[in-house]
């Protein structure tokens, strides 16, 4: 009976490592974009690119951020491996002062739910 059990434990950590070895995988030019100093009404977009190092298709199910502010939209369609997709976020520069947004991730990949950030400031225009 120990012989079974110990087979089953074995093939079931087997199973795991298999399906590890098979899931989608980020790889992000930067997790951080940083504005840096922006003028208020400047244009607010940024895009993160990614690519697919997994080695299965790679679908992004969804993402927030952690403000209305902060709208994102990404790329919809499975992004096989090897290949590269993007998430472009746009925040609004009518508000002035410090940018920390965290923009959440949720998809098949490896590492889910994913976080990246914009960071930076909105000034008043200068007259």
């Amino acid at each position: 009976m120990k012989t079974y059990i110990s087979i089953i434990i074995f093939m079931l950590a087997g199973l795991g490592t298999i399906t590890a070895q098979n899931a989608a995988k980020f790889e992000f030019k930067a997790e951080v974009i940083d504005y840096g100093d922006i003028q208020k009404g400047s244009d607010g977009t940024q895009i993160f690119t990614f690519k697919n190092i997994g080695d299965s298709p790679l679908i992004i199910e969804n993402v927030y951020s952690s403000c209305g502010c902060t709208v994102p939209t990404w790329t919809k369609s499975a992004v096989a491996p090897g290949k590269s997709g993007e998430i472009k976020v746009k925040y609004d520069t009518d508000i002035v002062g410090p940018i920390r947004r965290t923009i959440t991730i949720y998809s098949n990949a490896d590492e889910s739910p994913k976080a990246i950030k914009i960071k930076g400031r909105v000034m008043e225009p200068i007259n």
